[in-house]
């Protein structure tokens, strides 16, 4: 069972000590460490940021961050070690369910990069829509992304369809 929480201040230094992501994903790594995203985020006003928690264990966090009135951008990482376990799943629709329900956004959307199809699949079975690409400089390394965002009520149909298949 996951645990969605709060992200505390003593969580971020667990989070910088996680192991290195794979050859495949460390482009992924610097999210992780110090002046990563949870350094990014941490004093803009209206972000949300969340621990994932399984058996009393850290193994993700999520951002959702207000990018105008009822829309933020969502971010995810999860712990080298927990990928490919179908916990991204689990805590992105937690995160969203927060968003839609909680906080009351009305849209979410995010960046990812266009060679990480094991999240492009995600999204779209979470009711994702592309909306275009775009190219951005991180680490000083360009990078290709696509852009996706998500509606509420598209977010509930697409829930409304998993729950049925169950």
């Amino acid at each position: 069972m996951i645990q969605l929480r709060l992200l505390m201040v003593e969580d971020v230094a667990t989070i910088e000590n996680w192991p290195k992501y794979s050859a495949e994903f460390d482009d992924l790594d610097y999210a992780l460490r110090q002046d990563g995203w949870l350094s990014e985020f941490q004093n803009r006003p209206n972000i949300w940021r969340f621990a994932a928690e399984q058996s009393g264990q850290l193994i993700a966090f999520t951002i959702l961050a207000t990018t105008a009135v009822g829309e933020a951008e969502f971010r995810i990482a999860l712990r080298s070690d927990k990928a490919g376990q179908g916990l991204g799943w689990i805590v992105t629709s937690e995160t969203l369910e927060k968003g839609f329900d909680e906080i009351g956004l009305t849209r979410i959307h995010l960046i990812v990069r266009k060679n990480n199809l094991r999240a492009i699949r995600l999204y779209h079975r979470l009711g994702f829509t592309l909306r275009g690409e775009c190219h951005k400089d991180v680490n000083r390394k360009p990078t290709h992304f696509l852009m996706l965002d998500l509606q509420q009520n598209d977010y509930l149909a697409a829930m409304a369809i998993s729950k049925a298949r169950r």
